[in-house]
């Protein structure tokens, strides 16, 4: 078991290193757009421009949030944190969701100021240019992002692909304000806007309500199916009290089973240890299964000879 353990171990650190290789390319490339942007809407004095920039820049700065908490999450089990550092990075996804919602406060601020104040961008050919370049990038970034975030199964880059993805949303909505307004439709630029708010409003949902959940411990598995594959376990005469929780990628479970009363302490365990192996079959990605063993109850005397037990 300890060399399972171990393993184990070893591919969670080697999953945490090769995140941390994709966030450092995304952040690489998210500064880059919020460069050009913000160089080219100061030089243009582009309000809407130089804001889309700093949402670029926002993306950046959740990169390196997550870089810190990848940092933390891949760290071992220690006797302050026996079940490990995985929750920092749900706690990284929170703070995303918080940068969206900062993104999309200045969404409204700009949104306001076009409907209420005339404030509208100056359009110029190289504007459009420049906004559909970063545009490109944008897209890249977050399909290669949310394919990494699948196979590695992380939160945080999924978390952070959606946010990326709004920023894709931010740009479309300049460039079709940005047309609107020289076809002679300024009040489009701030309808246009109120409208990706909305947007990125839900994916801030989406994202603080999926960290909450791994926070707050939410069901990972279904009980009734976890009972099922566990009642199909020689000797297991009952399964009930189904618990589990954790990330997508590593879930914790414990339950508590019934046994034939005759069966002697190192039998039972024996039925444990099948649950367990059959638990970790049936679910990869579970990575630890604690087995409560307790005598089926049909006599006192039996229940003296076989001791409730635990097994993990």
């Amino acid at each position: 078991m300890d060399t399972t353990l171990a393993d184990r171990s070893a591919a969670l650190q080697q999953r945490s290193q090769r995140i941390r290789g994709v966030l450092l390319a995304i952040l690489a490339a998210n500064w880059v757009v919020a460069g050009a942007k913000l160089v080219f809407g100061l030089l243009s004095q582009s309000a809407a421009v130089t804001a889309d920039g700093l949402h670029s820049f926002i993306d950046g700065g959740s990169n390196v949030l997550g870089l810190v908490a990848m940092g933390v999450a891949s760290r071992p089990a220690d006797a302050d944190h026996p079940y490990g550092h995985g929750k920092f990075e749900a706690l990284a996804s929170l703070g995303i969701g918080a940068m969206i919602g900062i993104g999309m406060l200045e969404l409204g601020r700009m949104a306001l100021d076009s409907l209420l104040h005339d404030v509208h961008a100056q359009v110029t050919p190289a504007m459009a240019v420049v906004m559909g370049l970063t545009l490109v990038v944008n897209i890249t970034v977050t399909r290669v992002e949310s394919h990494y975030g699948r196979k590695y199964q992380s939160s945080l880059l999924m978390a952070d692909a959606s946010h990326t993805m709004s920023d894709v949303y931010v740009s479309l909505a300049v460039l079709a304000s940005l047309g609107l307004v020289a076809l002679g439709y300024p009040k489009a630029d701030g309808i246009i806007a109120l409208g990706v708010m909305v947007f990125v409003a839900w994916v801030a949902y989406g994202i603080v309500r999926q960290a909450v959940g791994i926070l707050s411990d939410t069901a990972r598995l279904d009980p009734a199916q976890v009972a099922q594959h566990t009642m199909g376990v020689a000797g297991v005469r009952s399964c009930r009290d189904v618990r589990s929780r954790g990330m997508e990628e590593s879930v914790y479970v414990d339950l508590k089973i019934e046994v034939d009363p005759n069966l002697t302490t190192a039998q039972a365990h024996e039925v444990a240890d099948r649950v367990e192996r059959t638990l970790h079959t049936a679910y990869p990605q579970v990575v630890d299964v604690v087995v409560h063993v307790e005598p089926e109850h049909d006599g006192t005397a039996a229940h003296a000879r076989a001791p409730a037990t635990e097994s993990h």
